[in-house]
């Protein structure tokens, strides 16, 4: 094991611990409020986002990857992440110009700002996979990029159960059905508005909403890109 892998085996292991720890007090009372918040969402709502979400997804899962390079299965590890790490500052400083531009906007180009973060989020995850030698032509690869979303912005429960479903991937991965539509849309859309809300409602927000933009996207990518990194080096690793 070289000075490298010895060094990222450590995040590694402290990112593992930080997943799989039970959700404590407060984020348990939290997740029960928002649970109890959308009960009083009617259903016909929730269907509709729901719908909106997964198709939304899906038209950026099936369109990113036209224009994603083959997985790099030459270089080492090391310098996988070094040009990974590269890429990840590309997407924050272009998340946080769009989360800028749609934040001086008002309300209407706020709403915008929804879809065109996702199609960045998840052609940065795109990228990252390619990057780590991974083909994102393969169906289940790109049920793991799901996966990796909901570790980065989902709920310390819902977190850690999907956590646990990964950790052991390729068991996992020969569990699923071959129809994308089985996914759990209904869960993944909650978890990822839930956590959003917050946040992106002070962007609709005048005079503020530009900068909020810039601090939240940023910071969002910069998320991601630690939680994908890790994710990617956990299947490593394990080989």
């Amino acid at each position: 094991m070289n000075d490298y892998v010895q060094q990222i085996t450590g995040e590694l292991k402290n990112w593992q611990r930080k997943m799989g720890r039970r959700p404590g007090l407060i984020n348990r009372l939290s997740k029960k409020m928002q649970t109890k918040i959308n009960s009083y969402i009617p259903e016909k709502i929730h269907k509709a986002v729901t719908t909106a979400i997964k198709q939304m997804v899906r038209s950026v899962l099936f369109g990113a990857g036209i224009t994603t390079s083959k997985p790099n299965t030459k270089d080492s590890l090391e310098v996988k992440e070094r040009l990974i790490e590269e890429r990840i500052k590309w997407y924050k400083t272009t998340a946080a110009a769009e989360g800028g531009v749609t934040g001086a906007g008002g309300i209407l180009l706020g709403l915008a700002d929804f879809p065109l973060l996702l199609a960045i989020k998840i052609k940065l995850l795109f990228d990252i996979a390619s990057m780590y030698g991974f083909d994102i032509k393969d169906y289940k690869e790109r049920i793991y990029i799901l996966h990796i979303m909901q570790l980065a912005f989902s709920s310390d429960e819902e977190r850690r159960n999907v956590y646990l479903k990964i950790v052991d991937w390729d068991g996992h991965a020969s569990q699923l059905p071959d129809d994308i539509n089985q996914f759990d849309w209904r869960t993944f859309q909650q978890e990822y508005r839930d956590y959003l809300d917050l946040a992106k409602m002070a962007q609709l927000l005048p005079v503020i909403g530009a900068p909020v933009g810039v601090i939240v996207n940023y910071r969002l990518i910069k998320k991601l890109g630690i939680t994908a990194m890790n994710a990617y080096r956990m299947r490593l690793l394990s080989q």
